[in-house]
């Protein structure tokens, strides 16, 4: 697998690896950020949360709607995007570049293979 390849959740959350392959970058995909519509608010996780793959680590909040982002793998939470705490709508500009939401230490990069590539996700997006 190539460690630069976002990896997408059907809960449209993707993870980055990094370079090492032992940290993560979350965020939530650009189909999530259209459906929310403007962002006004974003729950950050807590720094060094453990969280297990599934588990809520924050939210998002819109004008339409509030979500749980929910993690993609377990792990520990690292960083936060704390630039969302005054700019939420960088999520709606760039939801996967600037508008990353935390970074994760990952226990087991086993679980991204349960994840699906850009390919399945565009798929998976529009059916």
């Amino acid at each position: 697998m190539n460690v630069h390849e976002k990896k997408y959740t059907e809960e449209h959350e993707w993870i980055e690896l990094s370079e090492d392959g032992k940290t993560g970058t979350i965020g939530v995909s650009v189909y999530a950020a259209k459906s929310l519509g403007d962002v006004v608010f974003v729950e950050l996780p807590a720094l060094d949360a453990e969280v297990t793959a599934g588990d809520s680590m924050g939210a998002v909040e819109s004008v339409k709607s509030a979500s749980d982002i929910l993690t993609p793998v377990s792990g520990k939470i690292i960083e936060a995007n704390n630039v969302l705490e005054e700019k939420p709508g960088t999520i709606n500009k760039s939801p996967e570049g600037e508008g990353w939401i935390a970074r994760i230490q990952v226990k087991d990069g086993g679980e991204l293979e349960n994840l699906m590539s850009m390919d399945e996700y565009a798929k998976f997006t529009a059916e």
